[in-house]
């Protein structure tokens, strides 16, 4: 293994003398070299004591730099054997923004999560007003609630493909779907198909079940069918991860012939497909007619699952599965060893949703219409340089930085009152650096004063003022 002399690395940490606290300073410069490509990945570092001496510090204090490095992802240590350079795991590290509390009054552009539509007021009393009915028997029902699951079944079959309830199944939200297909369908050592860039909890459930994981191509344009259709083939994929509306992140839309070569593949290769749809809901421009996924599926290898999340609020924690009733029977039963069953209450007020779903659906349309018309506006005032294809639909722009490396202005964007999601969180083996994906799930003023904060990260300039105050939504 290649090794680091104690000079070396002090040179290159550049940390000046005056720096405070001094061991933050060192891990941070000894962060930036790696991300830059100055400190190789899997290069031994040199002992803290060797380390200390060059910088003229205490040992305790390259000890505590050392420390903070572990617990960021970039330094692995063994008893005996000292310790190398890394890369953080995005899904697990502890400076991942996707674990903070998002109460640091910074804008929250990491997470593309729009607030409660104005029923939701209106549906919490009304599902108050139901529970009592429900409140005879134990309240446990894997399979969900029959009120909510007929009404989920109706709506696939509004959408041309005729479901029975008996066919659904309430999860608490569209992580907990994934979690419970992939743990029911997928052993370790299987392998899983999934988009890149893809949604960010679905690779980290695929690896939590030890899955090999087989990354396929997706574009802002599209899906290219014969290269998915190999990769299926050549891979012997158990089960491939699709969202065919409005993925996420790119906000593409996969047409319907796209839709069934597909399906059609997967049936050749016998892989199971798991849709997510958790965005169908949310054209905002006129698009082409689509039909579900599960439309083109002959033998029952297409399972569906959607979310309350982004078309209603994702605090409701609601979800669902569709599949045939055998398979949603096992699943039911699966899921005992996880939760039992969904909140009563929080499915009651996603079916009386339901019965408002073209009054809401509306009301999401005008607002995410609004702000993504903000985001991209901002974006070609004040970052010309960065590209991106405006989505149809969906909640996310797919930016491609044209030269900037998207982890390295997310850190200095936190440090401009912003948080960002940098394209490797998306994708597997470091890969899409030179990508972020922006939601625009914020209001279009808070959207406006990000950019501008995104303009001074990028240039180096001043830090933000402090939190962004809208005049609606307070970010906390």
């Amino acid at each position: 293994m290649r090794h680091l002399s104690a000079a070396q690395v002090a040179r290159l940490a550049g940390v000046g003398p005056g720096a405070r606290p001094y061991y933050r300073a060192l891990a941070d410069g000894v962060r930036e070299r790696i991300m830059d490509g100055q400190i190789p990945v899997r290069v031994r570092m040199p002992a803290e004591r060797h380390l200390a001496e060059a910088l003229r510090v205490s040992r305790t204090t390259v000890t505590a730099a050392y420390d903070l490095l572990r617990e960021r992802g970039y330094l692995e240590s063994r008893q005996g054997s000292g310790s190398w350079t890394a890369l953080p795991d995005p899904a697990t590290t502890t400076d991942n923004p996707w674990l903070g509390t998002g109460g640091d009054g910074l804008i929250q552009l990491h997470a593309a999560a729009p607030p409660a539509p104005s029923a939701l007021v209106a549906a919490v009393r009304e599902a108050a007003e139901d529970l009592p009915r429900h409140g005879m028997g134990n309240g446990y029902d894997p399979m969900g609630l029959p009120v909510l699951r007929e009404r989920v079944a109706a709506r696939y079959t509004a959408r041309g493909l005729a479901t029975r309830p008996e066919q659904i199944v309430v999860t608490t939200g569209s992580q907990h779907a994934i979690q419970l297909v992939l743990g029911l369908l997928v052993g370790a050592g299987d392998a899983v198909l999934v988009e890149s860039p893809t949604y960010p909890h679905a690779i980290d459930a695929a690896r939590q079940r030890g899955a090999r994981l087989v990354p396929a191509g997706v574009t802002s344009e599209g899906w290219q069918p014969d290269l998915l259709a190999g990769a299926m083939r050549q891979s012997g994929a158990r089960l491939a991860y699709l969202m065919p509306d409005f993925q996420n992140p790119t906000g593409a839309l996969m047409d319907d012939a796209t839709r069934a070569a597909l399906t059609g593949a997967a049936r050749r290769a016998g892989t199971l497909l798991l849709v997510d749809e958790t965005w169908q809901e949310l054209a905002l421009d006129e698009v082409p007619a689509t039909s579900p996924m599960a439309a083109f599926d002959t033998d029952s290898r297409v399972i569906s699952i959607g979310s309350a999340s982004k078309l209603w609020w994702g605090g409701l924690r609601i979800g669902w599965i569709r599949a045939t009733a055998a398979l949603a029977r096992r699943l039911a039963l699966h899921r005992s060893a996880v939760d039992i069953a969904s909140p009563v209450l929080e499915q009651l007020v996603v079916a009386r949703l339901f019965d408002r779903l073209e009054e809401t659906r509306a009301e999401r349309r005008r607002a995410l219409r609004a702000s993504r018309d903000a985001l991209v506006a901002g974006l070609r005032e004040h970052l010309p340089a960065w590209s991106f294809t405006v989505p149809r639909g969906g909640g996310t722009l797919w930016v491609r930085l044209n030269g900037d490396a998207a982890t390295p202005l997310a850190e200095a964007a936190a440090g401009h009152g912003v948080r960002l999601a940098p394209g490797p969180w998306f994708g597997l083996e470091g890969t899409l650096e030179g990508y972020l994906r922006l939601p625009f799930t914020l209001p279009p003023l808070t959207l406006a004063e990000a950019v501008r904060r995104l303009r001074a990260a990028r240039a180096g300039g001043p830090l933000g003022a402090g939190p962004v105050q809208d005049p609606v939504i307070a970010l906390v």
